[in-house]
């Protein structure tokens, strides 16, 4: 296609002609300075390469795969390549920010709570907290991309004998919801939860073998409990992973757990049997509700109402039930009791005893996301500390009834390992969750920086309060970009001319790190050049995201989304790269990309 025609009203046409895609000047440059007569070989390539995209050991065979890449095109020649064909390959993917075949590169052989997790929120939801549908389909949408942590609501079905998955408790038959607990009933449907355990167990290992860990919120009857024991038992089979002991004094190593799964549950306490609940109990049933569903509720009510309707707990009252986790673990069914090998829950008081430290014992501790933050304010290195040995899970804050996200790096900085996200929708957190992910070859742990694990001579441990000095910048350069025409319709962006891009280019990551620059719109034009170049000092560069999002720029004021990436700073190919956009879910784009150049440099101490 050469030339678009635009209506304008019904009796004119705008025709604009297609430009075609010409290299940056920098590229003109570096061919003729890696080229000889007007062709680059083998050899000039191999040491463009080593000298321009810091690739230290290409060899003759690395640029003979890139040679390959463009042998089907008009424009190769025998002997080499000519200046457009060397284009091309810059565009190619086998010249992408990221490497095209990744691969786990991390020590795998550190205990658990040494990682980050791709961690999912009520991983079986399709749409929002409240009236959505549960299914099967979210969970094995995320096991294919990777996520390692999928978590499991079990309630009694509507007939008590069999259990389900869903947000919320279901009603029995003819059940009204009272008026005092209406908050803690949702409209979601529920699915089966050994259809949930089938899907788990066909695509844990889909796309990593290192292991999954199911997490349960538990609201069953003891019977209802050990119908969960066989059905795990069953399902799974040799790949659960059952500790010899009934408590780890250390987590094993993601290495070591390779193609298993991982029950991960707070000790039962929702419930009692049915014949001592009922032991000096008359009168009404009461029905009680997790500590995270406590937390949930009092935050979508404002955090100073008290939610003491009929059968719910007051916080006093979880925290006894917290505290007599070791009672209660009696009380459960044996078989039940050792699926859990990762046991989660909080002790009795406040923030110095959930971060409480046992040498002979490790666990999982849940905050909310407001819990994490109310808690970082005075107790940062303590929640550091506790992650050295322990796991800590973040969660969406209960007035997150759309499935929205949260800032991440709050609890990446203090070092949970297990931030969890709503995976069913989009939006600029989830996009930075995605990426963070694809480091370490996407494999969905992630290793967490070493001073976040390391103890001082005086016991001192890092403090993410403090001021950071800047240790690394991010030089970045907007060549171009094109694509669009192919994977939008011409009117997609506006109906009467081409679009009219810019790139906005950010880092996201510690506070100190955090900004956005943006590049100038480009009018009318498919395939624009910006050729804007910009610098990032980075305190945390382990740490850090490079997010680059295309818009289309109007007049108005508003711009639409034309393309986005993220990418881990830690990974990122130095050199002259290609840039493939994805759409918002993270899906990636056929055509739409950019050509963009980085170098990540080092600052030298003066001293």
């Amino acid at each position: 296609m050469s030339k678009q025609s635009f209506r304008v009203c019904f009796c004119f046409k705008r025709i604009f002609k297609l430009r075609a895609t010409e290299p940056p000047q920098d590229v003109r440059n570096l061919f003729n300075q890696y080229s000889e007569n007007g062709t680059m070989t083998l050899e000039h390539l191999r040491r463009f390469l080593i000298n321009i995209q810091g690739e230290e050991y290409a060899t003759k065979d690395d640029a003979q795969a890139i040679f390959h890449t463009v042998k089907h095109l008009n424009i190769f020649q025998r002997r080499g390549l000519h200046l457009e064909a060397f284009f091309r390959c810059l565009l190619g993917d086998l010249n992408t920010a990221l490497p095209p075949s990744p691969t786990v590169h991390h020590d795998m052989n550190a205990p658990l709570s040494h990682y980050y997790l791709f961690t999912g929120h009520n991983s079986y939801l399709t749409g929002n907290q409240l009236s959505s549908n549960s299914s099967v389909e979210p969970i094995i949408d995320a096991l294919k991309r990777n996520v390692r942590v999928i978590e499991l609501d079990l309630w009694a079905n509507d007939k008590k004998d069999d259990v389900d998955v869903r947000h919320g408790g279901s009603l029995g038959f003819n059940e009204k919801i009272p008026k005092q607990t209406i908050s803690t009933r949702t409209a979601t449907s529920p699915v089966k939860l050994i259809q949930c355990l089938q899907a788990i167990k066909e695509y844990a290992f889909h796309s990593s073998e290192y292991p999954v860990v199911i997490t349960f919120e538990d609201h069953l009857t003891r019977n209802l409990q050990e119908k969960v024991a066989k059905m795990v038992t069953e399902t799974f089979g040799d790949m659960l992973f059952r500790p010899e002991t009934e408590y780890l004094s250390e987590f094993p190593s993601p290495e070591s757990l390779k193609k298993r799964i991982i029950i991960s549950t707070k000790p039962p306490k929702e419930y009692l049997d049915t014949q001592s609940s009922s032991k000096g109990r008359e009168g009404k049933k009461k029905t009680k509700y997790s500590a995270e569903e406590h937390t949930r509720m009092k935050e979508r009510h404002g955090s100073r109402d008290k939610i003491e309707t009929e059968g719910s707990m007051n916080e006093a009252e979880l925290e006894e039930e917290d505290i007599h986790q070791d009672e209660d673990l009696q009380n459960a069914v044996p078989d039940y009791r050792r699926l859990i090998a990762i046991h989660a829950g909080k002790l009795k008081g406040g923030l110095d005893s959930w971060l409480s430290i046992d040498p002979y014992k490790v666990r999982r501790l849940s905050l909310s996301e407001q819990e994490l933050e109310n808690a970082v304010r005075t107790h940062g290195t303590e929640i550091v500390r506790f992650t050295q040995r322990n796991l800590l899970r973040i969660y969406p804050k209960g007035t997150r009834i759309d499935s929205s996200n949260y800032n991440p790096f709050v609890g990446w900085m203090h070092g949970a390992q297990m931030v969890a996200f709503n995976m069913q929708g989009h939006g600029k957190h989830l996009n930075i969750m995605q990426g963070f992910f694809r480091a370490n070859g996407g494999c969905g742990y992630v290793k967490k920086p070493d001073f976040l694990l390391e103890i001082g001579e005086n016991n001192e441990i890092f403090n993410p309060s403090e001021s950071l000095p800047v240790i690394k910048v991010l030089k970045v350069k907007v060549y171009m970009g094109e694509g669009w025409h192919l994977d939008f319709h011409h009117t997609h962006f506006d109906l009467y001319s081409p679009p009219d891009f810019f790139v906005k280019v950010g880092i996201s990551g510690a506070p100190a790190d955090t900004k956005t620059k943006v590049t100038k719109p480009i009018e009318d034009d498919w395939t624009p050049s910006w050729n804007d170049s910009f610098e990032f000092p980075l305190t945390v560069p382990e740490l850090a995201i490079l997010r680059v999002e295309v818009r289309e720029y109007d007049t108005s004021g508003k711009s639409e989304f034309a393309g986005q990436t993220c990418l881990p700073i830690a990974e990122l190919r130095s050199g002259i790269r290609a840039v493939p956009l994805n759409s918002r879910k993270g899906e990636k784009y056929k055509s739409a990309r950019l050509l963009m150049r980085f170098n990540l440099e080092e600052i030298r101490d003066s001293d």
